[in-house]
């Protein structure tokens, strides 16, 4: 058994197709995953991956930074601002950006900014398998 799994930005459709498995991390509960049957839910997501576990066992990861995760009777939509395949990724403008905000974060550990930007170079590097 399957169910559709959509992931919407404001400009497009940027990962849409049929999932046995998705597995989120959300801000208050950690990793969460639905299958086909799966109550409905809504919840806020953490600056992590999302994979997706296609019928034919392969999986997609992809990252998002940030958004909400909402499960209605045979779907699963993620609304974030930003998500990326591995294949969407620049490495070398993630490990730059990792860089920069280790930098910052030497020059003011409070840095929130900074702070946000490593860890979306993090999440981008380790999404793309170049985890440095």
């Amino acid at each position: 058994m399957t169910f559709q799994i959509e992931l919407v930005s404001p400009e497009s459709i940027s990962y849409s197709g049929e999932a046995e498995m998705v597995v989120a991390r959300t801000l208050d509960g950690g990793d969460i995953a639905f299958q086909p049957g799966h109550v409905p839910f809504i919840g806020v997501l953490a600056v992590w991956s999302v994979d997706v576990i296609r019928p034919d066992g392969e999986r997609d990861t992809i990252a998002v930074h940030q958004g909400f995760v909402q499960v209605a009777g045979t779907k699963v939509s993620v609304l974030s601002d930003v998500s990326e395949s591995a294949d969407q990724i620049n490495v070398e403008r993630a490990r730059a950006a990792k860089s920069t905000a280790e930098t910052a974060l030497v020059a003011d550990r409070d840095d929130a900014d900074a702070a946000g930007a490593l860890v979306r170079a993090e999440l981008r590097l380790r999404v793309a398998g170049a985890e440095a």
